[in-house]
């Protein structure tokens, strides 16, 4: 390593060190002064449980907080609202003496949101283990530090208002959707309910409930048509025998038949019909029938008792008609009572016969309509629990959002941190020279000293001639380099300072510049990290 070599090709290019180690001093001398100072306020917010224990009154706004946090700073960054902010804030109003700045609609909503901090910190997370307390960092950068507190506090207003009315939004439409979905049931229930009523009053005869008592109808039916059928068959041998004895002309046998007197007979026939009574209707044909033959078997003793005793063969001829129209009479009132029994029984098997089917249908419907009734038991206690919400988020008992510390004027800038600016343009200006002058080295693959000529060809010189500028050249080459630092340190501020002034902020062009080149979102996470 040949050290003097190297070193009198550094001074050969000192003037390139100069130039750029000057172009970066003055860039980063110059933004040092001129950019604005950057004032942040911020204002810390907290979320407070509900006040009333959830095991006793529970809200119906069961967004988890983050998230709502999150919905809210999405509804506060809105374009109406950040422009509307701007404007009732005046945040881009001139400074006195200064020409406004040009900015479209676009740029300010994008300025906002960029400067515009809301940091949430705790909750539950797997990470920290247990559930802390969800904190709310709200700030403003501005160059003014009465602005930055103005619109700190302004977005905080806005969380608070957001939130109140996101949670009483939330627990009214839940109230209103379980009012309508009380009254749809309601309804339901009463058509239901109608549908019921009236499938029982069409089929009241054929109905599940009656099956048992109906069936048992129709086994006593099938037994008392069983015993008037024997009843029939007796009588029928009676009348037959009465006929055969009273065409054999056997008077003795005749006479010996009704051995007992009318008065007698009206008597049975009486305990007949008061027993018949003890477990028959008056209106039953059996003892419509004993009163007739009641009634006239009191005729027949009364004409005896006024009139005396007939003839002989009178007294026979009318006790056989009075036994033959007796045993005609219980016949045919048996045959009407077989038929009416015969009919309801017909009537019975008929509604038992439809009564699964009709059984099937109302199983249907009440299971509908018990359904809809505990859907409607279940709407009523949760039209219940909706209105217990709505009263305890109209009453701010729920979770709710309070400042905890509002934001004040800081005293001091944030930023920028000139003394940094400054040293990084002149550490970059000077590291920038150097690095142009190594690289210009070794890109120059020309024959330089005698080593190099040995090297490269093989030939040894006897001597070395050093290149002699004339004092005119030297004159030449000095002025033009006082020129070009003269130009840098002169024009690049004055350029800056027009930039600043007529053209856009340095602060916004710069932001600009980073964000085309994709780092402003990087510079803005190490600020937030700061900042937390």
């Amino acid at each position: 390593m040949d050290l003097k070599f190297y070193f009198s090709r550094f001074l050969r290019r000192i003037h390139y060190v100069l130039i750029i180690f000057a172009l970066g001093s003055a860039i980063g001398l110059t933004l040092a002064r001129m950019l604005p100072p950057v004032y942040v306020a911020s204002a810390l917010l907290v979320v407070e449980n509900e006040q009333i224990p959830d095991a006793l009154a529970a809200s119906t706004v069961q967004t988890e907080i983050t998230v709502q946090l999150q919905i809210i700073q999405q509804r506060i960054l809105t374009r109406a609202n950040l422009l509307d902010m701007a404007n009732r804030l005046q945040i881009y109003a001139p400074a006195p003496g200064q020409p406004a700045p040009r900015m479209e609609a676009d740029d300010v909503v994008k300025n906002l949101r960029e400067r515009i901090s809301i940091v949430i910190t705790g909750g539950a997370s797997v990470a920290r283990g247990p559930q802390q307390a969800v904190l709310v960092n709200v700030g403003f950068e501005s160059p003014s530090p009465v602005l930055s507190a103005a619109v700190a506090n302004e977005v905080v207003t806005l969380i608070l208002k957001e939130n109140v009315s996101m949670r009483t939004n939330v627990a009214r439409q839940t109230l209103d959707f379980f009012v309508q979905e009380v009254a749809r049931l309601d309804q339901e229930l009463t058509t239901q309910g109608a549908a019921i009523l009236e499938f029982k009053e069409k089929n009241q005869n054929a109905l599940p409930d009656s099956l048992d008592f109906r069936r048992s109808q129709q086994a006593a039916a099938q037994e008392r048509l069983l015993q008037m059928s024997r009843d029939e068959a007796e009588l029928n041998a009676r009348r037959d025998q009465l006929v055969r004895m009273h065409n054999a002309g056997s008077d003795n046998l005749l006479l010996d038949a009704p051995k007992t007197p009318e008065a007698k007979q009206l008597q049975a026939l009486r305990d007949a019909l008061a027993s018949a009574l003890i477990v028959m209707s008056s209106e039953n044909p059996k003892v419509k029938m004993l009163q007739a033959q009641v009634a006239a078997a009191e005729k027949v003793v009364a004409v005896q008792a006024a009139g005396g005793s007939t003839a002989a063969g009178e007294q026979q001829l009318s006790a056989y008609d009075i036994q033959t129209a007796d045993l005609e009479s219980q016949l045919a009132s048996i045959s009407a009572q077989k038929a009416q029994v015969t009919a309801e029984m017909e009537t019975i098997g008929t509604s038992i016969a439809e009564t699964p089917a009709n059984a099937n249908a109302l199983d249907v419907i009440e299971r509908d309509y018990a359904n809809t009734r505990e859907q409607y038991n279940q709407a009523v206690a949760n039209r219940a629990r909706a209105e217990t919400g709505d009263t305890i988020e109209a009453m701010a008992k729920g979770q709710r959002i309070s400042v905890i510390e509002q934001a004040v004027a800081p005293s001091e800038p944030s930023r920028p941190n000139r003394l940094l600016i400054g040293a990084a343009g002149v550490g970059g200006g000077l590291t920038l020279g150097i690095g142009l002058a190594l690289l210009l080295e070794m890109m120059n693959k020309a024959i330089r000293r005698p080593a190099d000529l040995t090297a490269g060809l093989g030939i040894t010189p006897f001597a070395t001639l050093p290149y002699l500028r004339s004092s005119r050249q030297a004159r030449r080459r000095r002025l033009i380099l006082f020129v070009i630092f003269a130009l840098v340190l002169v024009a690049i501020p004055a350029l800056l300072f027009a930039v600043d002034q007529f053209v856009m902020p340095l602060d916004l062009l710069l932001n600009r510049v980073l964000s085309n080149l994709g780092l402003a979102a990087l510079i803005a996470d190490a600020q937030l990290f700061v900042l937390v």
